[in-house]
C-alpha cells in the first residue's frame, strides 16, 4: 500500500452538511461567542447576529450544519426559556398597576392585525375564509424575541415593558384559540361544545397552575437548598406547566409564561437562582433557539417566486401595520410617552414562535380538494416574515432601550442617593444563607459596592482554625452574592475583641447598617441577645439588623411589622422604611405595620410619596405593651420585624426590657427581624465617668425636647 492512499484512508472526510453532533455543537458554540463580537462593531443587535449566523450556515444558506434533532429540542427549550423569564422578570406589584393597559394593549394587538389581514386575504390574496382567518392570526401572534434586550440593559421593570409582556400573554392566548378552533374543524375534533370545552380546559388548567405551582415551589425551597437542585426543579416546573398546556390542546408557551408569573415571588430577582437562570438561558439555549430559526429562513424567495414576494409582502406590512396602531392606540389612551409607544411597538412585532406553529399546522392540512390550506408561498412568506419583522424589533427595541436606560441613568443622579454599605459578619456559618438573602433583598439595586462581608479572628491561640474557619464563610458569602451577580467586598480582620474588630471595619468601610445573626443562648446564665449584640448597640449608633431566620428568605410570604410610638422622629426612619419596601418588592411580600395612630399616618405617607408600588396594610397598636396581640398574625412563613429603640433615644420605651421574655416564650417558632434604626452623633462622645455606658439622662432630655417643639409646631 502505498504512502498517499494510506493517508487518505487515514484522513476523515468532511461532507456538508456538518451532521455529526460533535462538530455541530462545536461550531454553535463558536457562533453564540463570535457572532455578537462581530456585529458589536456593526452597531447591530445580538439577537439578529444569531438569526442572520442561522440563515448563513442553514440549508437556504451556505448548508454548512443540519438542522437536527439537537435544534428541535433545545430550540423548544429556548422559545419556552423566552416566555419564562418574561413572566418571572414582569414586577408583579406593577403587572396590577397596569394589567388594564396590558389587557387593552393585546387586544389591540390581536384585533387590528387579524381584522386587516382577514380584509388583505379575501381581497389582495384572494384567499378562502379558513385561510384567510388563520392567516391573518398569524399576523396577530407576537414572540417576545427582543426581550434579551431589554433584561441586558436592566430596564425590564418598566411601565412599557411590563404592558407588553402583558400583552403578548392575552395576544398569544387568543391567537393560539384561533389556531386550536381551526385545526380541530379538520382533524373531526369539532363539535358544538369544542370551543367552550377548549375554553374551560385552558381556564381550569391555569387555575390549578396559579394554585398548585408556588405551594409546591415553597414546599421544595424550604426543605433544598442546594442551588443545582432548585435550578433543576424550576426548568422542571417550567416543563411540566407547558406540557399540561399541550395536553389540553394549547401551545407551551402559555405553559411556561404562566409557569414564570406564579414562581416570580419564590424566586427574587436579584438572588443565586436568577442569576443562574438569566445565565443558562441566555449563554446556550435563547441563542441554540434563534440560529434555529434562522435557519429555517430562506432569502432566495426575494428572488425567486413572484407569488412568494408578494404574499410575504401583504404579511410584513399588514403585521407590522397592525403592531403599530396598537401600540400608538394605547399611548393616546393612556398619554404615555412616544418612548414608551416605541418600546411596546419593538417588543410586539417579531413573529416567531406562535406564527410557526399556525403555518405548519396549516401547511400540514390537506383539504378534500387537494391543496393544502396553507400553501408554499403562504410558507415562504411566513419564514421572510419572521426575518423582516425580528431584525426591525430588535433594532427599535435595542434604540429604545438605551434611551430609557440612560434616563434612568440621569433619574438616579437626580436624586443623589446617600450613600449606603452593608456589613455582614460571618461568624456563624448556619446564618450566613440567611444574611445574605437579607441584606441582598433590601440593598440599593443601582450599586455596585455597598455589600462588605467580614470574618474576625480572635488573636489567641487557636487563631489559625478560627481563620480557616472565617476564610470558608468569606468563601461561601462570596459564591452566593457572585451568582446572583452582585459586588462583594470580603475582609479578614484580627483582633483581641470580636465586637471592635466589627465597629473598626464598620468605620474604616464606612458601613451604614450591620447585619448580624440572633445570638443562639447556650447557657442559662447566657443573655437573649448576647454580650456581641448588647455591645455593639451601646457603641455604635449606625442602623442594626438582628436576624433570624428559620426559613429562607425567598420563601417568605409577608412580612409584620412591628413599630413603636415616635419612631417616625428616629433619624434612621426613612432608611429602614426603604429597607422593608425593597424586601417587600424583591419578594412580593405584603407588609403588615402594626403602630400608633399617628405612626401609622407617617408611614403611610412615606410610601405613598416614595414608594407607591408597595403593598402595605396598617392596623392600629395603641399601646405597645400589646405586642403579644401580634401571636395571631404571625404565622410560620411570615416574618416579624421588630423596630426597637436603643435606650435613651426618642422612640425609646421601657417595655422594650421584656422583649428578650416575649420573643422567647411566643415567637420562637417564628423568623424574626430586630431593627434597631441609625441615629444622630456618636455613642463615644457621650461616654463619661459618671455614666460609662453612654446612657446620659440630658440626652434622653434633649430628645424629647426637640420632639416636644415638633409636636407643638406640628399642632400650632
Amino acid at each position: 500500500m502505498s504512502m498517499d492512499h494510506l493517508i487518505d484512508t487515514l484522513r476523515p472526510e468532511i461532507a456538508f452538511p456538518i451532521t455529526d453532533p460533535t462538530w455541530i455543537f462545536f461550531l454553535v458554540l463558536v457562533i453564540i461567542l463570535f457572532a455578537p463580537i462581530v456585529l458589536e462593531r456593526l452597531r447591530i443587535p445580538h439577537i439578529i447576529g444569531m438569526i442572520l449566523a442561522g440563515v448563513m450556515v442553514g440549508e437556504h444558506g451556505f448548508n454548512l450544519l443540519a438542522r437536527d434533532s439537537s435544534f428541535e429540542l433545545f430550540g423548544k427549550v429556548g422559545l419556552y426559556y423566552i416566555m419564562f423569564l418574561a413572566g418571572l422578570e414582569m414586577n408583579m406589584e406593577d403587572f396590577k398597576s397596569i394589567r388594564g393597559k396590558a389587557m387593552v394593549l393585546g387586544l389591540l394587538a390581536f384585533v387590528l392585525p387579524l381584522g386587516i389581514g382577514i380584509w388583505t386575504n379575501l381581497g389582495i390574496l384572494g384567499y378562502g375564509l379558513t385561510t384567510s382567518v388563520l392567516l391573518a392570526s398569524m399576523y396577530a401572534s407576537h414572540t417576545l424575541i427582543a426581550y434579551p434586550i431589554v433584561i441586558r440593559y436592566g430596564i425590564n421593570r418598566q411601565r412599557s415593558v411590563s404592558i407588553a409582556v402583558g400583552g403578548t400573554a392575552v395576544t398569544d392566548t387568543l391567537t393560539l384559540l384561533v389556531l386550536a378552533v381551526v385545526s380541530g374543524m379538520y382533524k373531526g375534533e369539532m363539535s358544538d361544545y369544542f370551543m367552550l370545552w377548549l375554553i374551560l380546559k385552558v381556564i381550569v388548567l391555569s387555575l390549578v397552575i396559579v394554585y398548585a405551582f408556588p405551594r409546591i415551589g415553597r414546599w421544595f425551597f424550604r426543605r433544598y437548598s442546594d442551588q443545582v437542585v432548585q435550578y433543576i426543579f424550576v426548568m422542571a416546573m417550567v416543563f411540566l406547566g407547558a406540557g399540561l398546556m399541550q395536553f389540553v390542546g394549547m401551545e407551551g408557551i402559555l405553559g411556561a409564561f404562566l409557569a414564570g408569573l406564579v414562581l416570580n415571588r419564590l424566586i427574587p430577582h436579584v438572588s443565586p437562582l436568577m442569576g443562574h437562570l438569566e445565565f443558562v438561558g441566555n449563554a446556550l439555549f435563547i441563542p441554540y433557539f434563534l440560529i434555529g430559526v434562522g435557519m429555517l429562513i430562506n432569502v432566495k424567495v426575494l428572488f425567486g417566486n413572484v407569488d412568494s414576494l408578494k404574499v410575504a409582502s401583504v404579511m410584513i406590512v399588514v403585521a407590522l401595520a397592525g403592531k403599530w396602531l396598537a401600540a400608538w392606540l394605547t399611548q393616546k389612551i393612556y398619554r404615555m410617552k412616544a418612548l414608551e409607544r416605541e418600546m411596546m411597538f419593538g417588543l410586539s412585532n417579531a413573529q416567531a414562535a406562535a406564527t410557526l406553529a399556525a403555518v405548519l399546522v396549516g401547511y400540514s392540512i390537506v383539504l378534500p380538494s387537494g391543496e393544502r390550506l396553507l400553501n408554499e408561498d403562504v410558507l415562504n412568506g411566513t419564514i421572510l416574515l419572521i426575518l423582516v419583522t425580528c431584525v426591525i424589533s430588535s433594532f427599535i427595541t435595542e434604540h429604545a432601550a438605551k434611551r430609557m436606560a440612560v434616563g434612568d441613568v440621569d433619574l438616579e443622579d437626580d436624586k443623589r442617593k446617600e450613600q449606603e454599605r452593608f456589613l455582614i459578619p460571618v461568624a456563624n456559618p448556619e446564618t450566613l444563607d440567611g444574611l445574605m438573602g437579607l441584606a441582598l433583598t433590601v440593598r440599593d439595586p443601582k450599586r455596585t459596592d455597598n455589600l462588605v462581608a467580614l470574618s474576625v479572628v480572635n488573636d489567641s491561640s487557636d487563631s489559625v482554625k478560627q481563620e480557616l474557619r472565617g476564610r470558608r464563610s468569606l468563601e461561601k458569602a462570596a459564591q452566593i452574592s457572585a451568582a446572583a451577580n452582585v459586588g462583594l467586598r470580603t475582609v479578614t480582620r484580627f483582633d483581641l475583641n470580636i465586637t471592635t474588630g466589627i465597629l473598626h471595619t464598620a468605620k474604616e468601610c464606612e458601613a451604614t447598617t450591620i447585619v448580624i445573626g440572633l445570638h443562639n443562648k447556650s447557657s442559662i446564665v447566657d443573655t437573649f441577645y448576647g454580650n456581641l449584640t448588647e455591645n455593639l448597640l451601646k457603641a455604635t449608633y449606625v442602623q442594626v439588623m438582628v436576624a433570624r431566620f428559620l426559613i429562607p428568605v425567598n420563601t417568605l410570604r409577608r412580612i409584620v411589622v412591628a413599630v413603636p410610638p415616635k419612631a417616625e422622629f428616629e433619624h434612621g426612619f426613612m432608611t429602614w422604611m426603604t429597607h422593608l419596601c425593597r424586601m417587600s418588592g424583591q419578594l412580593g411580600c405584603r407588609l403588615h405595620f402594626f403602630a400608633h395612630p399617628q405612626t401609622l399616618g407617617y408611614i403611610s405617607g412615606f410610601i405613598l410619596k416614595r414608594h407607591k408600588d408597595t403593598r402595605a396594610v396598617y392596623s392600629e397598636l395603641e399601646d405597645w405593651d400589646d405586642l403579644l396581640l401580634l401571636t395571631g398574625q404571625v404565622n410560620y412563613d411570615h416574618l416579624l420585624v421588630i423596630v426597637s429603640a436603643r435606650r435613651g433615644s426618642i422612640s425609646y420605651d421601657s417595655s422594650f426590657e421584656r422583649l428578650p421574655v416575649q420573643i422567647s416564650s411566643y415567637f420562637n417558632n417564628n423568623s424574626i427581624l430586630l431593627l434597631y434604626p441609625e441615629q444622630k452623633g456618636d455613642p463615644t462622645e457621650t461616654l463619661t465617668f459618671a455614666d460609662p455606658r453612654g446612657w446620659a439622662e440630658t440626652q434622653y432630655y434633649d430628645r424629647v425636647g426637640n420632639w416636644i417643639y415638633k409636636w407643638l409646631k406640628k399642632n400650632t
